[in-house]
């Protein structure tokens, strides 16, 4: 008779094929992106970014991996959930994060800079259920200003700060 899972193995296991497939996607755009021309850190081609993170995001995915890997090896770990049963997965952050994408899509098309970066900050913070109001929107503001300074000012980038329709 087999004994099933316990929770800090199944978290472990997560981990470990979630640190794989991380490692998996990383290879493949940097493969996929060594085709362009990649330069070196001076002169940079088009292919450098891609080839670099997918590199980082391959040796974040060893590291997640060997994470699982120990977290079973020595029966340690948390187990996961809120300790009810959980049936059903809480989706309140998933449901934030695209609302937030969503909006900033939408503000971003017909509001300018200033108003996307707000939408999806605060949206996507009340994803979190330790964020309060009043956090949610400090964060955004603090965002905001952080947008137009990269964004705006250092990158130009050609989008407005604030703008009324298409």
């Amino acid at each position: 008779m087999t004994r099933p899972a316990s929770p800090s193995s199944s978290a472990a296991r997560k981990d470990y094929y979630g640190g794989a497939l991380m490692i998996v996607v990383g290879l493949a755009a940097a493969f996929a992106a060594w085709n362009y021309h990649v330069g070196t850190p001076s002169r940079m081609g088009p292919g450098f970014f891609p080839v670099a993170v997918g590199v980082l995001l391959a040796i974040t995915g060893a590291l997640v991996a060997l994470g699982g890997r120990s977290q079973s090896q020595d029966g340690a770990g948390e187990a996961g959930g809120h300790g009810h049963g959980d049936a059903l997965p809480d989706l309140r952050g998933s449901i934030c994060i695209i609302l937030g994408v969503l909006a900033f899509l939408l503000f971003g098309v017909y509001g300018g800079l200033v108003p996307a970066t707000f939408a999806i900050v605060f949206i996507s913070a009340l994803g979190d259920r330790t964020n309060t109001v009043v956090q949610s929107v400090l964060l955004a503001l603090a965002m905001c200003m952080v947008a137009v300074v990269v964004f705006w000012w250092g990158l130009q980038l050609q989008l407005p700060l604030f703008q009324w329709g298409m």
